[in-house]
């Protein structure tokens, strides 16, 4: 049987340098593939097939709420850490990021350590490929230049970078959407403003908002829909609020939520206190605009004096320079 095999790859033309090159590749596409199935966003129809079925099984988006990542087990625990408090600290973080899946902490550590090793191990793939086939004559020069200090230097930033990329990743995703909601939310408060006026209660305020924001600001219409679904389970809705409020993590939302609960408390009027926060929103949003306008002309002024004061020393300059040139030469 295996020389079977052996003539069949002779017949073929396949030398072992050949296999090996075709099994890093094989190896390098399929990490490849699952990087990018783990990180890519559903398509459109995948997102649409989603939604139907979560609309028939339990009603309107009614998979926004989930259970929390359980303690690690197993070989797990090399991966996903066993304190509390850090899972605790990394589930916040993800559903600010707007990442609430039923095991999106493991996931999230499980992304690090994979890339954190197979960085490095990629890059030793590739210098034991040069080892074994002839690459080109550019990229086995440099290789070849790449010595053992180098190799343990770029070694330990492919390791760093696979470790702290996702980190990055979460922390630049959270301050987009918090920049998303920050837009959004003063549009979301008139709306609100107005379904209230009209004869709305406030839950019933918040679902018709959230339904009409799903497509202009989804993070918004999936925080006001996740707390509605908290408060019809059973939890208090000062609680679910504050919660929303952390999960977006704008300073906005938080002073909306405190407002509304004070309202609520005190018997006072809703609607006439949407009304003079909604009035402050769009107060604030334009002293926000202002404050953007007034620091352009600062930020412009560095850059002109950046780009225009090498050329004005240049004219200033250079004539002095040269009658000073002239003046030696006749000495």
């Amino acid at each position: 049987m295996y020389e079977d095999f052996v003539e069949l790859l002779q017949s073929f033309e396949l030398t072992p340098n050949t296999l090996a090159l075709m099994g890093v590749g094989v190896g390098v596409l399929i990490i490849f593939y699952g990087l990018a199935g783990a990180t890519a966003e559903p398509s459109p129809v995948t997102r649409r097939m989603r939604a139907s079925r979560a609309k028939a099984a339990a009603g309107f988006d009614g998979q926004l709420i989930r259970a929390g990542d359980s303690t690690p087990s197993g070989l797990m625990k090399t991966v996903v850490p066993v304190s509390k408090e850090r899972r605790s600290d990394i589930a916040r973080k993800l559903a600010m990021a707007g990442k609430r899946g039923d095991h999106a902490v493991r996931n999230f550590f499980l992304v690090r350590s994979v890339l954190a090793l197979c960085l490095p191990l990629l890059f030793i793939g590739f210098l034991l490929l040069n080892a074994a086939v002839d690459l080109p004559a550019p990229i086995a020069e440099f290789v070849s230049q790449i010595g053992r200090n180098d190799t343990l230097r770029i070694l330990t930033v492919l390791v760093a970078a696979g470790f702290f990329a996702p980190s990055l990743w979460l922390k630049s995703r959270i301050e987009e959407r918090q920049k998303a909601i920050r837009k959004a939310f003063p549009n979301t408060l008139d709306l609100l403003q107005v379904a209230v006026e009209a004869g709305l209660g406030f839950d019933a305020a918040m679902l018709r908002v959230a339904q009409e924001m799903s497509k202009t600001s989804p993070e918004i219409s999936e925080e006001f829909i996740a707390a509605q679904q908290e408060i019809n389970a059973g939890k208090e809705r000062d609680r679910a609020l504050r919660d929303m409020a952390n999960r977006m993590g704008v300073e906005e939302v938080t002073a909306f939520v405190n407002v509304i609960l004070q309202s609520m408390e005190f018997g006072t009027s809703v609607s006439r206190a949407l009304t003079t926060y909604a009035a402050e929103m769009r107060l604030r949003r334009e002293l926000r605009a202002q404050e953007k306008a007034n620091r352009l002309p600062v930020q412009m002024s560095a850059v002109l004096a950046t780009l225009m004061l090498p050329a004005l020393l240049m004219i200033s300059l250079t004539p002095t320079v040269i009658r000073y040139i002239r003046f030696f030469e006749t000495y």
